[in-house]
């Protein structure tokens, strides 16, 4: 008997250092690859200069003269801000760290959208981080919407390779007429290109930047299986590092045009970001987004068959 004993803790024992063998090699394997930093490129403004208050006045705190901003959702409101200035291309980032804990139902979302101008056919190129139950992790999902309803998104989702609740780490869109590019810590995840088969979606009205934390219990964690539980709250995201450089929507007011905005523009004017240099990615972008791809993503609209009978246009690229 104690022979058998023995045997089933030394077999446990070798289950045991194998997975962590299998850890170890695993984090290796998962290690991001080395990208340009296009965040570098661009200089910070404050949250004051850059946006105004959306909604849920008393959830928003400045800190440290506008470089930081924390937006709260508690049992009595969310929050959110609003860029001063709509762009109709440009680059757009911020830092963000996410509430740690029991976050289900809790969504804390960096996008663009001009839904409250074209109600019925609004652009949008959104980030939405999903809060998890127990045992789960963060979900980021992008999407984008081209003179469409909230039917006709283009969701993908994929599993971040850090934990986001321990520390800043920067959200980027890169939009422009040559593609959409949504970056994190500076390695793409996913590209969107501007072609024949997605031109009729393709973004190309004039946006306001957006970032909001609030409660999506209907939706967001297993479908509403897990709402918000505020004995967990108040639920904290910070921010920091706001990057924001485009060309603006020159409004009729007299109003002076915010940080982040190119003065001189037109309609048809189009962002700095516009050229051959951000035209298409590097090497390195490209084996960032490969990465991504292949090890992160778990969702992608362009494999739901159960959802499309018929797959849109621009997924027969991949």
């Amino acid at each position: 008997m104690a022979f058998l004993q023995e045997r089933f803790l030394l077999l446990c024992l070798a289950i045991f250092s194998s997975l962590l063998l299998s850890v170890s090699s695993r984090g290796a394997v998962y290690r991001p690859p080395t990208v340009e930093r296009l965040t570098d490129r661009f200089p910070r403004i404050p949250f004051t200069k850059g946006m105004s208050t959306l909604f849920g006045a008393s959830n928003i705190h400045m800190k440290s003269n506008g470089s930081y901003a924390d937006i709260i959702l508690d049992k009595t409101s969310g929050s959110g801000l609003i860029s001063k200035n709509r762009y109709y291309h440009g680059f757009f980032s911020a830092a963000i760290k996410l509430p740690a804990g029991f976050t289900s139902g809790v969504v804390l979302a960096f996008y663009m959208s001009n839904a409250d101008a074209f109600p019925h056919n609004h652009d949008e190129i959104d980030f939405e981080l999903l809060g998890y139950a127990k045992r789960r992790q963060w979900v980021l999902q992008t999407n984008m919407y081209g003179n469409g309803s909230v039917h006709t998104g283009r969701e993908e989702k994929v599993y971040l390779w850090f934990d986001p609740t321990q520390d800043f780490h920067q959200y980027t869109i890169l939009w422009n007429n040559h593609h959409i590019v949504f970056l994190v810590d500076n390695i793409p995840i996913r590209e969107v290109l501007h072609n024949q088969a997605v031109s009729s979606v393709y973004p190309s009205k004039p946006m306001s930047l957006y970032t909001t934390i609030w409660d999506a219990s209907e939706w967001a964690t297993s479908g509403g299986k897990y709402p918000v539980n505020y004995k967990y709250a108040p639920f904290v995201a910070s921010l920091r590092e706001l990057k924001v450089q485009g060309r603006c929507l020159i409004q009729k007011t007299s109003s002076p045009t915010g940080a982040g905005c190119l003065k001189n523009a037109t309609v048809s004017s189009q962002d700095p970001v516009n050229g051959q240099e951000y035209a298409k990615l590097s090497k390195q972008q490209m084996d960032g987004l490969n990465w991504v791809r292949r090890k992160h993503m778990y969702y992608s609209y362009c494999k739901d068959t159960a959802r499309y009978k018929v797959m849109p246009a621009e997924c027969n690229a991949y």
